[in-house]
Parts: structure tokens; sequence; C-alpha cells
């Protein structure tokens, strides 16, 4: 008896212990579609799952990084959402593709048009960013989830240098290192490009080539043919007209 309530004891502590690991994990996070690279652009996901279970959610608010503005930042539609971008004037301009930018995006925010986010369910909010900074590791991006019932959860904090994860982390977006000789690709493929173009050049040309040839060899065979029908016609002149001699002598 004692033993079956010590097991009975141990399932629901563990089944605790599962329930309160899930809750924790369960918090705004930022993820790229594909790689994120240092110089680059990337597609990301905010993931927004719901945490009550009497409230849904109806709005979420993103902060860009000051230290590294993103010159590009688009939002993909979402169904049932309304978005509005906010852009601030920079301290500094940036210098994207040699023009100067002096605003960047500073904050996202997406609002239900309808129920928003339902307990159980999670929603993902896709944006294009880009020129990613190749001076940083990650960007951290400080996020507000509002609830129906007014509640806001503010994950703002950073993580600290000891990887202990704090009760409300802000998202983290990992930079990947830029893909090695991605310049040197571009020059191999302009050198490729090149030679295709020399190469079309030269077959063109070969083209040109053999059909003057062609051409020249048409217009021979043709004069040959009409010196040979002016000798057969006459030489049959001059059959008929011995003929005719013939005839009378």
């Amino acid at each position: 008896m004692n033993v079956s309530r010590i097991a009975l004891a141990g399932g629901v502590a563990a089944s605790a212990v599962v329930l309160l690991a899930g809750t924790a994990s369960a918090h705004v996070s930022v993820q790229p579609q594909g790689p994120a690279a240092k110089g680059g652009y990337a597609t990301v996901n905010f993931k927004v799952p719901n945490e009550r279970d009497n409230a849904s959610t109806v709005k979420l608010e993103v902060s860009f990084p000051a230290d590294h503005p993103l010159s590009s930042v688009s939002p993909q539609p979402v169904a049932g959402w309304k978005i509005d971008v906010t852009k601030s004037k920079l301290a500094k301009p940036l210098d994207v593709h040699g023009k100067k930018i002096n605003e960047a995006v500073s904050k996202v925010t997406w609002t239900a048009e309808g129920d928003g986010i339902k307990a159980g369910f999670f929603q993902q909010f896709p944006l294009s960013v880009g020129q990613l900074p190749e001076d940083a590791d990650q960007l951290v991006f400080k996020a507000l989830q509002t609830y129906s019932n007014k509640e806001v959860v503010r994950w703002i904090e950073e993580p600290t240098a000891g990887g202990e994860e704090p009760e409300n982390p802000a998202p983290v977006l990992a930079l990947s290192a830029p893909a090695e000789g991605a310049h040197g690709a571009a020059a191999d493929d302009k050198d490729d490009a090149d030679a295709k173009d020399d190469h079309a050049a030269e077959a063109k040309k070969e083209t040109a080539a053999t059909e003057t040839a062609s051409s020249s060899n048409s217009d021979g065979t043709a004069r040959v043919l009409g010196i040979v029908g002016i000798v057969v016609g006459v030489a049959g002149v001059a059959f008929g007209v011995l003929a005719g001699r013939r005839r009378t002598a």
C-alpha cells in the first residue's frame, strides 16, 4: 500500500515537473527561415504562444535594437492582424549600397482584429530583415505580449553571461558566419557568364562562316552547272546544223 502511494506521489511530482518545464519554456522567440548570415538578408519568424487559459493574445510589439539598426524591414501580412511599422531617425546614417539611410524601423506592432491567439495555440509573425550587421553574433529584440484581459508580459530580459535563461527572456536572433567565398562565387559566376558569352560569339562566328562557305559552294556549283548547260546547248545546236547539212547533201 505504501509502495503504491509512493509511486502515485512520484508520478504526480513528475507530471508537475513536466508541466512547469513546458510553461517555463513557452515564451516569445525568433527564428530564421534558413540562414541568417552576417552582412546578409533573412526572413525571420516571431513565434508567440498563448500562455493563459482565460485570455487570448491580442497584441505583439517588437522593438528593434538601436545599436544595430536595420535598413530594410518588411512584414508579411498575417490574416486577422493589423500591422503598424514605426520608424525613427538615426543618430548616425547608414551607408547601404552607396546610399545614405537616415531612418530605420524601431518597432513593429501586430494588433488582432478578431479573437487573436486563443489558449493552447501559437502564432508566427514573419518579417524580412536586413542588412544584418557584420560585427555582431546576435540581435536582441524586446517584445511586449498583451492579453485580452489587459495583462502585458514584457519579454525584455537579455541573456546573462553565464548562459542562464532569465524569467522573461527577450527574443534573440543568432547570426551565422558569412558564406565562405561569397564574393569569389559571384566573381566566378561572372567569369562563367563571360565565358558562355565568348563561346556563344565563337559559335555564331563559326555558323556564319559555315553559312558563307555553303553559300560559296552553292554559287560555285550553280556556275558549273550553268557552264555545262551552255556547253550542252551549243553541242546540241552544232549537232542539229550538221544533221541538216547531211540531209541537204
